[in-house]
């Protein structure tokens, strides 16, 4: 297989990398792409060192199994097409394709069938909206859903690299403000990306947008908050659902222990638990009335919510298509 990693240097790139290593894919020809600043890095797979090459227009003309993309919506929109033009499959972890309707947005455990026979570019939906969906996948499915109500906690690793950097530089005294909006060390900040005019955030809307396209019901109501906290790793999440169907709370509890690649517990679960894990977790499992349940979701948001997704998209796209080519 020959699989190209599009942003192969930065946060969500280089643990690309690493999940298609973990998951050991056979890759006979992986190749690596980022910036001009950044060609010639080294990057390690399966004990082999692969140098970055630059991103350029003759080289997504080339003919890939699968191209991951994560170095931004200016760069996908830019590049992704050309590639996909040229017969390859892309998935897309920007937010460029995701509500492009002929564009199918995928979390595979919910709905990859809907890439069986599909060709071109597949969009990875957003970290926050990725764990929420599928923990409650089976709900949603046996249920339905009428309403969620969520409040996020989002790690600054979610804004990447330069995320990362800021907390740490505060935290050891320099506090310069770059990426985050306030001071991000021993503070939260109630605001992810830019205010729309509704008064919500992007970040918000697509966690609205997003869940209903997934899911395919344009009817779900949700009523969104979406905070960034000083954590590293792991988006943690409080939500209030509304089932359409009367149910009680170990229905539900067997509903959500049901789901692929999610675990229900009675424990405590914070992210620094989950960090580094492909594992979404649900705990804090409450009954308000007969239709009304309330949950703690907390997972990787670099790996569940972006890298291993894509990964799993592709494991699945392959699945269905036994990566048959036209050639």
């Amino acid at each position: 297989m020959k699989v190209g990693v599009v942003g192969a240097t930065g946060e969500v790139g280089r643990t690309m990398v690493k999940v298609l290593e973990e998951k050991n894919i056979d890759i006979n020809e992986l190749r690596l792409f980022a910036s001009k600043k950044s060609e010639g890095k080294e990057i390690k797979f399966k004990d082999k060192i692969y140098y970055v090459e630059e991103l350029t227009e003759e080289k997504m003309k080339e003919k890939y199994d699968y191209l991951l993309f994560s170095a931004g919506g200016s760069v996908s929109k830019k590049y992704a097409p050309i590639a996909s033009e040229y017969g390859n499959t892309v998935i897309d972890n920007s937010s460029a394709f995701r509500m492009v309707n002929d564009i199918p947005l995928v979390v595979p455990e919910i709905n990859g069938d809907i890439i069986k026979g599909y060709r071109g570019i597949i969009a990875n939906p957003n970290c926050s909206t990725i764990q929420m969906v599928l923990a409650l996948r089976n709900v949603e499915k046996e249920l339905g859903i009428s309403e969620i109500f969520v409040s996020t906690y989002q790690a600054v690793s979610g804004a990447g690299n330069k995320g990362i950097k800021e907390l740490l530089d505060q935290q050891n005294g320099i506090n310069n403000i770059n990426h985050f909006p306030e001071i991000i060390n021993n503070n939260v900040i109630p605001i992810i990306g830019p205010v729309l005019e509704n008064g919500f955030t992007e970040e918000e809307m697509k966690m609205v947008n997003e869940t209903r396209k997934i899911y395919d019901d344009y009817g779900i109501k949700v009523y969104p908050t979406a905070v960034r906290v000083p954590v590293l790793y792991g988006h943690s999440e409080s939500i209030t659902f509304r089932v359409k169907k009367k149910s009680t709370l170990e229905d539900v509890k067997k509903l959500l222990s049901s789901v692929d690649n999610v675990v229900y517990t009675d424990d405590l679960v914070t992210p620094i638990n989950i960090a580094g894990s492909d594992i979404t977790y649900v705990s804090r499992l409450r009954q308000m009335d007969e239709t009304t349940f309330l949950i703690w979701v907390v997972a990787d948001n670099v790996r569940v919510g972006a890298a291993t997704n894509a990964v799993r998209i592709l494991l699945k796209h392959y699945e269905l298509n036994n990566n048959k080519r036209d050639e």
